[in-house]
């Protein structure tokens, strides 16, 4: 029967990237990432006001010797950005005009029409590797700014150059509920390996019924919407998990023919078993992320496989449900799937790039007062980013803010590089994957590794 399952489980690869094939689906993967990474910021704009900001942009003049153009990906702090624009003019004199462009708004599409018709804007998001090559040879070098030392979040090009200026910081890890880990006895800190973490979830499991746990960890594997979590996120763990920021190690082994790392992938498959057998049952192979999200807000399990997204959801959408729960404190373990691995993986969502262009060293000057005091105290405390600047003092209202400023100021953080995985694999191939081992199809971790090998292998030869 195993032997038998896997060979579907092939079929069905090879069947699915001969249809990714046709096209390329890195928007696919990259919008995925995005909706997984901003839900609540896609919920909060409506398509009314995607429509005035575009036609509003549209209409925008090019921009002056003393007036600077951004163009904002988040629409939700619009209001925020535009105070701090207010704040910057009256300081320099310098207007800086905000088109913020959401609710499903094609902004790379945009840009390319304002180019076309010469009006570019000065400064303007991009949020993956596909959208700075867009805009190679007109992006201006920041490589001598002087926030550059401060972050490990700029971007970037293929030349080493910084192109994207990083204005927020996202992290993934193992996101826990610290009173009911209190509760549990359990001092976060003592986890550091798989058999601590085997421990904790044991003590847990064993202690639902005082905690009121419905389950020790709300972990989905749904292939279909939530491959994103699995096949981008959870994967991007084994990639990165431990590793110095600017190690790519497991990715160029990825990337040279869909090829893992035997014997860190099976440390890493042991975890991802105990995952299996102490989630939620019905959330396990067919739950949703709002579901997940308002299971682990209402109390309802210790751990849950999200970023630190997640917060702005708990706080809002979820927010009588949290608050009901306590408005418990949260943290981030590091996915210890190896003794040793101590960071948890932040990176930029997205970025600002500048113009290269007549108000360039004017658009460097912004956003060099963005990364300052000043500019940090808007992003951070108006908007609500967790700021990626090393020397930055002011901490966001968001429930894992404080764990990615500690995380970041010890200098315990890894990068992702899951991006740079093949176009499409966690949609096509891998997210799968995650699923049959939720459902049983895969029998164990030693089959789930030997499958996961042959799947990324066979994804990267077609």
């Amino acid at each position: 029967m195993k032997k038998k399952l896997l060979s579907a489980s092939l079929v069905g690869v090879l069947a699915v990237t001969m249809l990714a094939g046709c096209g390329s689906s890195s928007s696919t993967t990259s919008t995925a990432a995005s909706t997984a990474t901003a839900s609540t910021a896609a919920s909060a704009a409506t398509s009314t006001a995607a429509s005035t900001a575009a036609s509003t942009a549209t209409s925008s003049t090019a921009a002056s010797g003393t007036s600077l153009r951004l163009v904002n990906g988040k629409i939700e702090v619009d209001s925020q950005l535009k105070e701090l624009a207010a704040a910057y003019q009256k300081e320099t004199g310098v207007e800086v005009q905000i088109e913020s462009m959401g609710g499903g708004v094609d902004i790379q599409s945009t840009l390319k029409g304002y180019y076309q018709a010469d009006n570019m804007p000065d400064i303007f998001v991009c949020g993956s590797d596909s959208d700075f090559k867009n805009w190679t040879g007109h992006l201006a070098d920041m490589s001598s700014e002087s926030w550059v030392s401060d972050t490990d979040g700029a971007y970037k090009d293929s030349d080493g150059k910084t192109v994207g200026f990083p204005y927020t910081t996202e992290a993934i890890g193992l996101a826990y509920n610290a009173d009911l880990l209190t509760k549990a006895g359990i001092d976060p800190k003592s986890i550091t390996g798989p058999d601590s973490l085997q421990k904790a979830f044991e003590t847990l499991d064993s202690k639902k019924a005082d905690l009121g746990l419905t389950a020790v960890i709300g972990y989905c594997a749904e292939p279909t919407n939530l491959y994103w979590s699995t096949g981008n996120h959870l994967f991007g763990v084994y990639l990165d998990a431990g590793l110095k920021r600017d190690d790519t190690k497991y990715i160029d082994m990825l990337n040279n023919g869909g090829a893992l790392d035997s014997t860190r992938f099976a440390d890493y498959a042991n975890m991802i078993a105990l995952f299996n057998k102490y989630s939620d049952p019905s959330l396990l192979v067919s739950g949703t992320y709002d579901q997940q999200i308002l299971n682990f807000a209402s109390g309802k399990y210790a751990f849950v496989t999200q970023g630190s997204w997640i917060g702005a959801t708990m706080t809002s959408n979820d927010a009588d449900q949290y608050k009901a729960a306590g408005n418990f404190k949260v943290g981030m373990l590091p996915y210890a799937f190896e003794d040793g691995i101590d960071t948890i993986q932040t990176n930029t969502p997205s970025w600002w790039a500048v113009y290269d262009g007549k108000n360039a060293t004017a658009a460097k000057a912004f956003l060099a007062w963005c990364a300052g005091d000043e500019g940090q105290q808007y992003l951070v405390k108006k908007a609500g980013f967790v700021s990626p600047f090393k020397s930055c003092t002011y901490v966001a209202d968001d429930p894992f803010a404080q764990t990615i400023v500690d995380y970041t100021a010890a200098g315990k953080t890894s990068a992702w590089h899951w991006l740079q995985m093949k176009d499409g694999i966690a949609q096509n191939a891998t997210g799968q994957v995650y699923a049959d081992f939720a459902s049983g199809s895969i029998a164990d971790a030693t089959a789930f590794a030997s499958t996961m090998a042959q799947v990324c292998k066979q994804y990267y030869a077609s």
